[in-house]
Parts: structure tokens; C-alpha cells; sequence
């Protein structure tokens, strides 16, 4: 009687242990999850071979959590990655950068400054001629714009710059000679009113031609200034700045605009 007791009990112990394989299985599941878990944070190639080779392990042939202890090198500082440093070439780079942003801010307000001198001498020049309402200076994005009035350089419906007027063409020109030079564009315009004459069959042509005409005479009178930061424009009259239905305002569309540009864009 003992005997079977004996026996039973034996195999109520064997029985009672089966437990223990599926849930080593469950274990290495839980922990080949874990490192999945980890991993993934900070994979890259190096440690996704590693743990392939550990899931392979695993599934087809390993026998415990034991035989992978350490898949991933427990040597490598994550915490370095976690933010990366920045490159010493990016740095190098930004601050480079910086500095060349630095020193286009320093050259645009030194030409600026130069522009507003020139301006200054110019208003100065307008003042004592007293040319007031057939002159006028104004500092744009574009560079220092100088309007002329038509009627102070041209006769009507013409292009010839009047003989009388070169003298004003000449003390002009001694404003536009400046070291390093910029490019200087001159532009012709006028009002609505269709020409009717032998000479131009259009306003555009009136235009360009008294651009160029009053661009010679800036360079014949002052042979200091290089032809080649010059440049004429005709607009006709489709930029006018006045009402064209009055004839105040065809007045103010009749003029010569000579643009001094600032000097990054006079070296490009």
C-alpha cells in the first residue's frame, strides 16, 4: 500500500513539473521582446544583424535566454546619440556662414551710406540751381533714382538734348563718377499722347532715344565716367507716375530717370 502511495506521489512530481518548459519558452519570448523594444530606440545595422542572429538562434535551434545573454553591446553609449552632436564640419560651416552673412549686412549699410551722401550732393545741387519742381532724388530698394523733368533737357516731341542744357548734363555727370563705379541705368518715358511727327513713329521710340541721347552726353561731357556701367532704357509711356487725364500729371510722366544701383549689384 505504501508502495503505491509512493509511486503516485512520484508522478503527481512529474507531472507538476511540465509547467516549467512552456514557460521558459514564454520567458525567452518575453525577453527576445524586450530587446526588440530596446533596439529599436537605436537600431542600425550592426545591432539589426545582432539581433537577427539572436531570433534565428531562438527559433531554430536555441534552448534558453542563457545562450543570447547579450546581443547587444552593453558598451556602446546610447546616451551619446540621444541628442547627436553636432558635426565639427556643420559647425564650421554655420559659422562660416555667419560670418559672410555678417559681412554682406556691413557692406549693403556702407553702400547705403554712400548712396545717401550722393543724394545729399545731388538735393544740394538741385537747391542751388533751384530746380526744385523739374528735379527730385529718391533712395529705393532698387538704388538712388534721379528724376528729371522732360522740358528741362528737350524740347517737345524730341530727342536732341538742347544745346543749353549740356551745361546741366555736365555738372550732372560729376555725381556719377564714384570709386569703385556701380552700373548706372538711364530710362527714357513720356505721357499718353500719341506723337505725330517724321522722327519717331512712337512714344517708345521717343523714349529710348532720349535715354541714349542724354547717356552720351553724360559721357562726352565727362570723360572720367567708363561707358560700360552705363545702360539706356525706353518705357513709352506705360510706367507713368501722374494721371495722364490731367496735364499736371502728363507733365511728371515726361521724364529721364537715371538709377544708380547699389554697388553689390554694380560687381556681380
Amino acid at each position: 500500500m505504501s508502495k503505491r502511495r509512493s509511486r503516485k506521489h512520484k508522478e503527481e512530481e512529474e507531472v507538476s513539473e511540465a509547467w516549467l518548459l512552456p514557460y521558459s519558452d514564454l520567458l525567452t519570448l518575453l525577453l527576445a521582446l524586450f530587446i526588440v523594444l530596446f533596439a529599436s530606440s537605436s537600431v542600425d545595422a550592426q545591432k539589426f544583424d545582432q539581433m537577427s542572429r539572436v531570433f534565428n538562434g531562438i527559433f531554430m535551434g536555441g534552448t534558453g535566454p542563457l545562450d543570447y545573454q547579450n546581443p547587444i553591446d552593453v558598451n556602446t553609449d546610447h546616451s551619446s546619440d540621444y541628442p547627436p552632436k553636432s558635426s565639427p564640419v556643420l559647425e564650421e560651416d554655420d559659422n562660416q556662414e555667419k560670418t559672410e552673412n555678417q559681412k554682406e549686412l556691413t557692406m549693403e549699410l556702407e553702400d547705403k551710406k554712400e548712396l545717401q551722401e550722393i543724394q545729399s550732393k545731388i538735393n544740394a545741387f538741385i537747391e542751388k540751381k533751384e530746380f526744385d519742381s523739374k528735379f527730385s532724388t529718391e533712395l529705393t530698394d532698387e538704388g538712388l533714382l534721379l528724376t528729371i523733368r522732360d522740358n528741362v533737357l528737350f524740347e517737345s516731341g524730341k530727342a536732341e538734348v538742347r544745346a543749353k542744357d549740356r551745361d546741366t548734363a555736365r555738372e550732372l555727370a560729376k555725381f556719377l563718377e564714384m570709386e569703385p563705379p556701380r552700373n548706372i541705368i538711364i530710362s527714357g518715358h513720356t505721357d499718353n499722347v500719341p506723337i505725330r511727327n517724321a522722327h519717331y513713329g512712337s512714344n517708345w521710340e521717343l523714349s529710348v532715344m532720349r535715354a541714349v541721347n542724354f547717356m552720351k552726353v553724360l559721357l562726352e561731357e565727362d570723360t572720367n565716367l567708363d561707358p560700360k556701367w552705363f545702360s539706356a532704357k525706353g518705357f513709352g509711356e506705360f510706367q507713368p507716375i501722374g494721371d495722364n487725364q490731367t496735364a499736371e500729371g502728363r507733365a511728371k510722366n515726361r521724364r529721364v530717370e537715371v538709377l544708380i544701383l547699389p554697388r553689390a549689384e554694380a560687381t556681380e
